[in-house]
């Protein structure tokens, strides 16, 4: 589906590599009608899931390399007491609206 392109539309990076995959008809409804809703392709729709879920997966398995100076004080800074913080420890510990029994 041809999608004319609008003065405000961001432009779409380059693709130059094909991903091919199998959905059931389901899945495919399911894709066409949240991308739809939000005004996009499908293959916009597919990328930007894919892409902001494979970011989260990766997210906490990132590698930091540090030298030896660096590495000792981010570890006295992990061991550091932790700093009282009252407004921090009055809005963790006061009921929330999902407390609430009504």
């Amino acid at each position: 589906m041809a999608r004319a392109r609008t003065e405000d539309a961001p432009e779409r990076p380059h693709r130059d590599t094909r991903l091919n995959l199998r959905a059931s008809r389901e899945q495919q409804q399911l894709i066409k009608r949240a991308a739809a809703a939000l005004d996009k392709s499908m293959t916009d729709f597919v990328l930007e899931s894919a892409a902001a879920r494979a970011e989260e997966v990766l997210a906490d398995r990132r590698w930091f390399l540090l030298d030896d100076e660096a590495w000792a004080h981010f570890e006295e800074l992990l061991d550091a007491p932790v700093e009282d913080m009252p407004r921090l420890r009055r809005t963790l510990t006061e009921p929330t609206v999902f407390d609430r029994d009504d």
